[in-house]
C-alpha cells in the first residue's frame, strides 16, 4: 500500500476517534476547561509513547504501520491547533487562571503520558 494511502486511512480513523472521544468527554464537563481536547491530547500522547517503543524495539514487526499509526491516526486524533485555540479563547474571555492551568497541565501531563506509554510498552514487550 502506498504510504500516502496508509496515512489517509489512519487519518480518517484518527479524526473519527478524536471527535467521538472529545464529544463524549465534553458532555461530562461542567466547566470552562476544554476537557475534550485535553483528554484527546493526553490519550494520544500516551499512545505515541507506546508506539515509539514498539517502533524502536520491535521495528521489524511494526515499521510498515508507522505512517498509518503515528502520522495518520495520531496526527489526526491529537491536535495542537485546537489546543492553541482553546487556550486563546479562554484568555480572551477573561478566564486567565483556567487558560494558564490548561496550557501548563496539557504540556506537563502530555509529556508524562508519553513517558507512561513508553513504560507500558516496555513492560508488555
Amino acid at each position: 500500500m502506498p504510504t500516502y494511502v496508509a496515512i489517509a486511512i489512519g487519518g480518517a480513523f484518527g479524526a473519527v476517534i478524536r471527535y467521538w472521544l472529545s464529544t463524549s468527554v465534553e458532555h461530562l464537563n461542567g466547566s470552562t476547561f476544554p476537557l475534550g481536547t485535553f483528554s484527546v491530547n493526553v490519550f494520544g500522547s500516551f499512545l505515541m509513547g507506546a508506539l515509539f517503543i514498539l517502533f524502536m524495539e520491535k521495528a521489524e514487526l511494526i515499521t510498515a504501520y508507522r505512517p498509518l499509526l503515528a502520522i495518520g491516526f495520531l496526527g489526526a486524533m491529537t491536535t495542537f491547533s485546537t489546543f492553541s485555540l482553546d487556550a486563546l479563547l479562554l484568555f480572551q474571555q477573561g478566564h486567565y487562571n483556567t487558560a494558564l492551568f490548561y496550557v501548563l497541565s496539557s504540556v506537563i501531563i502530555c509529556i508524562f503520558a508519553v513517558y507512561f506509554g513508553m513504560l507500558l510498552a516496555r513492560a508488555v514487550l
